[in-house]
This record gives structure tokens, sequence and C-alpha cells, in this order.
């Protein structure tokens, strides 16, 4: 959870906050100066604003909205907002959760709890349609696909499972979620499964799809520079020569030596 403004040090915000403390002054009174001593003894109860065991017990009482506002205090505040368990007890309270396991890639995951960071995980059967899915969770068929970033009905005979908004709140109560990013959605969401209890299996599979995919994404990037090319030809040429970044230059300086060849002639 990022701070928007901590140019001030925390010694400047307390300072502000003295000064504000004091009443309003007439249009005729003095510019007002820095307290006196006697009148920072009245006002010391401010103090406590820089404590930071204090400013725990206060933003653990804080909803998500809030925690985002008092980071953006000073850099004190912000270390204390930016707390894991302070953010998790904020994420898991407005629906009684009972707790939310694996860290999140981004940070950004946290900025929101709302009943849409939320899904259950299906693993598809045989016999499953988008249509019996929607009637089984009481969903919208056009709310499955749009979670899982399906552009058909088909998209589920390629999957392993899907992930099921979560259109009844009472399903978290009690529950433990598990942060996953997912492949097909392309998104991270805190996941319900049967039991509390993940699918291993399928973690694994989406953990090790994620790396092939960013490997392969490198790799292209790599061809792309090498071959000075657009990022479809440096995919083309790499799925030409198998995957082979080695096979895909040969091949590529073949056609490029063709070309020039059938130029001159």
């Amino acid at each position: 959870m990022g701070c928007c403004c901590c140019d001030e040090d925390d010694g400047d915000i307390l300072r502000h906050l003295i000064i504000s403390d004091r009443p309003s002054s007439s249009s005729s009174s003095p510019t007002p100066t820095l307290p006196s001593s006697s009148s920072t003894v009245m006002n010391s109860h401010f103090a406590a604003l820089s404590s930071t065991d204090i400013l725990r017990l206060i933003f653990l009482h804080l909803p998500i909205p809030d925690l985002a506002r008092a980071s953006c205090v000073c850099r004190l505040w912000n270390s204390v907002a930016s707390d894991r368990e302070i953010i998790t007890n904020a994420f898991l309270a407005p629906w009684k959760l009972k707790h939310v396991l694996r860290d999140p890639l981004s940070r950004s995951f946290w900025r929101d709890n709302n009943i849409r960071k939320f899904a259950i995980s299906h693993r598809i059967a045989s016999a499953d349609t988008l249509a019996s899915l929607a009637v089984k969770y009481s969903v919208q068929v056009m709310d499955i696909k749009r979670l899982n970033n399906m552009m058909s009905d088909h998209g589920i005979y390629s999957r392993e499972r899907l992930l099921i908004p979560i259109s009844n709140p009472d399903i978290l109560v009690n529950r433990t979620c598990f942060i996953e990013l997912d492949v097909h959605a392309k998104r991270e969401v805190a996941v319900l499964y049967p039991n509390d209890v993940p699918d291993r299996r399928n973690w694994y599979l989406s953990s090790t799809r994620v790396s092939s995919e960013e490997s392969k994404k490198r790799l292209v990037d790599s061809l792309k520079r090498s071959m000075q090319v657009d990022n479809e030809t440096a995919q083309y040429y790499l799925s030409v020569s198998n995957g082979d970044p080695r096979a895909a230059l040969t091949e590529f300086s073949q056609d490029l030596r063709w070309e020039r060849q059938v130029g001159r002639s």
C-alpha cells in the first residue's frame, strides 16, 4: 500500500497537529506562533500519534480505504499501515474470513477487498457446462466468462478448473482463502476451495505455466532485439525452430540472405 505524500517528516506532522488543536483566533489577533512549553504539555496527547504500538492498535480497526489514507500521512504511518498483519486484518474483517494465505505478487492486490476479489475454485468434470455451473452456483454465465477471461463457451474444455464468482457473501464467513495468480484469468484472486484444502496439483501447474510463459517472453524479447524485428516475427521464427533460439536465428539469417539475393536479381 503505497504512500502518496510523505514529503514531511514525522516531527512536522505532529507540529501541525499541535498547532491545529489551538482555538482559532479572531482576525485582529496576531499571527499564531509556535506553542509554548505549557501549551505543548496541554496538547501532549498528540505524541501518541508517533508511537508505533498505539498506531498499530488504531490501524487494526481501520478498513482498507482508511488504511490507504493513513499511509499517506507520513513515513511512520505508512510503515505501520503497510504491515502485513494490519493489512490482512483489514482484508478479512468485512467478510468475517478466518485466514488469507500466500502473498500476492502485486502490492496493489490489497487496495480493495470487494466481493469481486474472491472466487470459488471448481475442478471441471466431463459433464460440466457453463450453464450448469451458473445454475449450481447461482451466478450468471457472463460473470463466469468475464472472471475467467473466456471469449466463448468452448473455452471450458481447455481448462482443468474454473473460477466461480461469489454471489452470496455468507459463503466467506469463517473460511480460508488462498491468493493465487490464475493463468487463464490473468489476475490474482482470493480463492476458496472445498473444505478449505487447496488443490496442490493445480497450484503447481499454474506456477509452472507462469514460469514457462515468463521464460518464453524473455526469450522472444531477446530474439526481437537480436533480429531487430517486431514481436510477431520473433515468435514465428521461435515456433518454426521448435523453441531453439539458435535455430531461430539461423532460419532468420537464411531467409534474410534469400530476400537479398532475390532483390538483386
